[in-house]
């Protein structure tokens, strides 16, 4: 087995984690939004250092078997409402009412696509058609749409579509300057559902420019360094495949599927039942769900609450984070969702930061060290923190430092926990875990006002979404609705839309350099209307199951997997307890006048079984957490930190 590297990248901070059997070596850089190749190439050449004393990115890249990357941007983008405006062509007769019948859907449409809507008359001649296809399109650009969604509402919109996009590339060539790409609904999913079909594909024209032109950039760049094997994407899914081979949409919340990939393997691990995971990003935090051993998925993937016609893992992404803004609003604070990212970053990054975060909160209220922090390697300003904290909090509620960075705080978790009691129901089996780069800082704190009395901080926890990226495999996934029709006339139809699927299958497969002998498959059969389905044992007998045959909305689904070799954790179970070693002590505030040195562990100084009492301070050269009272700590031989209320 090769080296294998993975990369989260991040709204803050990129995440790289290295793995070659059971050594694992990771770092981490200041994601540059300007330009996220930079990043993705300081990454490798940090972790290079790591590996071989000395940077070294090119050799890394030439010994790597697979290089696969995630991303939180596209979720960021959407969180943030940063992206291109978009256009929609409709049906004549119809309108956006199908959209938009919750708040939800009401404020994205209106982000996204606003007035920005034409409508087209598709039973028009071939000539006066080709008119109104220019005009519509004509007509939304000039309303400063950038790209062009068409999704009708005919019975037959799949043909109406091609034939669409058809005169739309013909008049509107791509090779012109300012040609605006037009897209149609149906090339991502065939769902009857219009509002499915038609939001699907509103977010993956919203999120793809961006990810189109990094992608692309950072996939060349590594065929220029001699990379044996093309970039893999990691999706969504849980899966992963090359660029040319990922559309936009998968890459949505691919960065948390990847913690929960980790997760899921770390409750499997430690044998428990219900694990509910909270990833503290510098813009997001994203909860989810491990329950007997499974990720719960939604049937309908739903973005910011909008259902779309794809599967997604059930992950509340709330718009809080380490680098969030936190603000005075009408004498109340306000946590986020704007962020200030690495670039100006929190304000004690000295990079021209003028907000508050919970980063600069952490400094002031003594949890973090600048000698330590990000592995000592930021030159941090305290006193830029000191400023902001008590001009735009302080000054305006009336109220002292000390009692600001309290209330902040109090703020901070109470918006994470209130996510957190929205998404899952807590009960006494309920274990949390915590991870990202803010993810331990308060995790004592916040699993008290949950109401929960286990936590695990993984070892890796500060690259976990990285880490679970280990646990993925080379696949792809399709589904398609089945023609109605009535009994052995519909076996025949599931014969031939089962082939069709194994055709793509092959040709995917081939593009990635596997022959589909290679591959296992997995058949589904699909009910839409109840989101539920039946398993195929045998799909060579071509004959639908008696629960299912008679009904109309039927869609039939494929997976093929190309194993990979995993990244595995180290036995655990077997520690000798002892006494955790301390580096030293910090003086930390423990309520506003009243401040306590507590012991600093390193976790690169403890051996598996080390156990200490909180209050304290567990940290490593990426994360730091706080251990409040009356909680204590052991070290697993995984190197995780198990931690339980007394």
């Amino acid at each position: 087995m090769g080296k294998i590297i993975n990369i989260d990248n991040g709204g803050t901070l990129t995440d790289f984690c290295v793995m070659e059997g059971a050594d694992v070596h990771y770092a981490k850089t200041l994601t540059t939004p300007y330009d996220l190749s930079k990043c993705f190439f300081d990454g490798i050449s940090k972790v290079s250092e790591k590996i071989y004393g000395k940077e070294d990115a090119a050799r890394l890249l030439l010994e790597a078997d697979y290089v696969r990357y995630s991303t939180t941007q596209g979720t960021n983008a959407i969180v943030e409402r940063k992206g291109p405006r978009l256009g929609l062509i409709m049906s004549a007769g119809s309108s956006t009412d199908a959209l938009t019948t919750s708040a939800s859907q009401q404020e994205l449409f209106t982000s996204l696509v606003g007035d920005r809507v034409g409508y087209i008359d598709t039973s028009l001649s071939e000539e006066a058609l080709e008119v109104a296809v220019i005009k519509t399109i004509n007509d939304v650009v000039t309303r400063g749409a950038v790209r062009v969604v068409i999704s009708l509402t005919e019975a037959d919109f799949v043909a109406l579509e091609k034939r669409l996009i058809r005169i739309a590339q013909r008049k509107f060539p791509s090779h012109l300057l300012g040609a605006v790409p037009v897209v149609v609904a149906s090339g991502l999913s065939d769902e009857a559902d219009i509002s499915l079909r038609t939001w699907t594909a509103l977010f993956n024209a919203y999120l793809h420019p961006a990810m189109e032109r990094f992608l692309y950039s950072a996939d060349h760049r590594l065929k220029a360094a001699k990379c044996n094997n093309p970039l893999l994407i990691f999706r969504n899914d849980g899966g992963t495949a090359r660029v040319a081979k990922t559309t936009a949409i998968k890459t949505y919340s691919s960065g948390p599927r990847g913690g929960m990939e980790g997760v899921k393997a770390l409750a499997a691990h430690y044998g428990v039942d219900k694990m509910l995971s909270y990833d503290v990003g510098g813009t997001t935090t994203d909860i989810g769900l491990i329950e007997n051993g499974e990720i719960q998925s939604h049937y309908r993937g739903e973005v910011e609450g909008v259902k779309i016609a794809f599967p997604l893992a059930n992950i509340e992404s709330a718009g809080v984070g380490g680098s969030s803004i936190i603000s005075v609003d009408n004498k109340v604070i306000k946590v986020g969702p704007e962020s200030v990212g690495a670039a100006p970053g929190p304000a004690c990054f000295g990079l021209g930061g003028a907000n508050v975060t919970i980063t600069d909160i952490a400094f002031l209220a003594g949890i973090f060290s600048p000698e330590t922090f990000f592995g000592g390697e930021l030159n941090l300003d305290i006193d830029k923190s000191r400023d902001v904290v008590e001009t735009q909090i302080a000054a305006p509620l009336g109220i002292d430092t000390e009692q600001a960075l309290q209330q902040i705080m109090d703020a901070w978790v109470s918006k994470i926990s209130s996510s957190i009691h929205d998404f899952a129901e807590i009960d006494g089996q309920t274990t949390f875990a915590a991870f990202g780069g803010a993810g331990a800082l308060l995790a004592t704190t916040l699993a008290e006002k949950a109401g929960i009395n286990k936590i695990i901080i993984p070892g890796l926890a500060a690259v976990f979404s990285a880490c679970g990226i280990g646990f993925s495999d080379l696949s792809h996934g399709y589904r398609s609705q089945l023609p109605e029709s009535a009994g052995d006339s519909r076996n025949d139809a599931l014969k031939t839309l089962a082939e069709q699927l194994v055709e793509r299958a092959r040709r995917d497969m081939f593009a990635e350099g596997v022959d589909l002998s290679e591959c296992e498959f997995s058949w589904e059969l699909l009910s839409d209307e109840q989101g539920s389905g039946s398993e195929i044992a045998d799909i060579e007998n071509y004959v639908l199951p008696a629960d299912l045959a008679a009904r109309a909305d039927l869609s039939l689904g494929l997976s093929v997997v190309k194993k990979i070799e995993h990244f595995s954790f180290a036995p655990v179970g077997n520690e000798t307890k002892s006494d955790a070693v301390s580096a030293g002590t910090r003086n930390i505030m423990v309520s506003p006048g009243s401040w306590q040195e507590v012991p600093v562990y390193r976790l690169e100084d403890q051996v598996p079984g080390a156990t200490a009492q909180g209050p304290a301070i567990i940290e490593e050269e990426y994360f730091t957490g706080k251990i409040n009272e009356n909680w204590q700590f052991h070290i697993s031989s995984n190197r995780d930190v198990l931690i339980e209320k007394n």
